[in-house]
């Protein structure tokens, strides 16, 4: 592997990741068959690594598809203005000016929680067969919240 291949742990290949694609993100001025090439090993690592837990093969494969249908999710939307990308438990919540990049989250794949006023995104496996009654707010509490992205542009994002 040509950058990931001293990454032992998940934690270590999504951290190189980040950093590889400031350097090389299109949008950042790199090009886009270098980013292509980050992202194919990327995949590639990320299965290697999980794979060392010990998962079973159904085990293995979902934390492969979980991991790579996120971060295709993040970079549809990254470079959208005024909204916010976070992180809580296995969804990914999208607030702020939403209304001017309705048409893009949903193309992301995103949904919209009217009762929440938020987009959404995630993967079958946590699909809910009824919404919430609880906030947006006794979600975050509960599943702890990460933002990856503020009012900040992609640059400001990646350098954090």
């Amino acid at each position: 592997m040509k950058w990931f291949g001293e990454c032992s742990t998940l934690d270590e290949v999504k951290a190189l990741y980040k950093k590889l694609a400031k350097q090389y993100h299109p949008d950042l001025g790199g090009d886009t068959l270098t980013m292509q090439e980050v992202n194919k090993e990327y995949a590639f690592a990320s299965a290697k690594v999980i794979k060392g837990k010990n998962l079973n093969e159904q085990e293995t494969e979902n934390e492969i598809r979980f991991s790579a249908e996120y971060r295709e999710a993040i970079e549809k939307i990254i470079h959208l203005q005024g909204i916010t990308i976070e992180l809580v438990g296995y969804w990914i919540w999208v607030t702020g000016n939403t209304i001017a990049v309705k048409n893009e989250l949903k193309n992301a794949g995103f949904f919209f929680a009217s009762k929440k006023l938020a987009w959404y995104f995630r993967t079958g496996e946590y699909k809910c067969s009824k919404g919430s009654k609880k906030s947006l707010e006794e979600i975050r509490d509960r599943y702890g919240s990460e933002v990856i992205k503020g009012k900040a542009n992609v640059k400001q994002y990646l350098n954090n």
